[in-house]
C-alpha cells in the first residue's frame, strides 16, 4: 500500500516552509529517522529554491514500503540547466541531490519539467494506517 501526499504552493521563498512542514509531519508520522528527514527536507529546499516566481510549484510526496518519493515542479526552461550536467565537478543541483537522496530523474511532461528524488527508508513500513 502507498499514500501520496500533493502540495501546490505559490513559488516564493515564504511559502517553501510549508513544504517543509509536511515532510517533517510526514517524517514523524513515518518514525524516520533524523538523517532521512533532513535529506529529504534538504533534496526539497534544492529544488524549491529554482523557483521563485508569481507561478505555483506542486510537491507530491508517495510513500510506499521502503521509499519516499518526491515529484516537484513544474520547472521553467533553464533552472535545472545543471542538473543535466552528469560531469560537472561543481557543488551544483545534481551534485547536492545525489548527495541526500538515492535516485534523481528529470520527467518532461504536458505541464513542464519535473524532478522525481528517491529516498530509499526502513522506516516506511509505518505509512499504511
Amino acid at each position: 500500500m502507498k499514500d501520496v501526499i500533493r502540495l501546490a504552493v505559490p513559488a516564493h521563498e515564504e511559502f517553501r516552509h510549508v513544504a517543509n512542514l509536511v515532510v517533517g509531519g510526514l517524517g514523524a508520522r513515518l518514525a524516520l529517522t533524523y538523517e532521512n528527514l533532513d535529506d529529504l527536507q534538504t533534496g526539497l529546499d534544492a529544488l524549491l529554491a529554482r523557483r521563485e516566481d508569481d507561478g505555483e510549484i506542486t510537491v507530491e510526496i508517495e510513500v510506499s514500503h521502503d521509499t519516499v518519493r518526491s515529484t516537484v515542479g513544474p520547472f521553467p526552461d533553464g533552472r535545472l540547466g545543471d542538473l543535466a550536467n552528469d560531469d560537472s565537478q561543481e557543488l551544483d543541483l545534481r551534485r547536492v541531490l545525489e548527495t541526500v537522496t538515492d535516485s534523481v530523474d528529470v520527467v518532461e511532461g504536458e505541464a513542464g519539467t519535473f524532478v522525481v528524488i528517491t529516498k530509499r527508508t526502513a522506516a516506511t513500513a509505518g505509512a499504511a494506517g
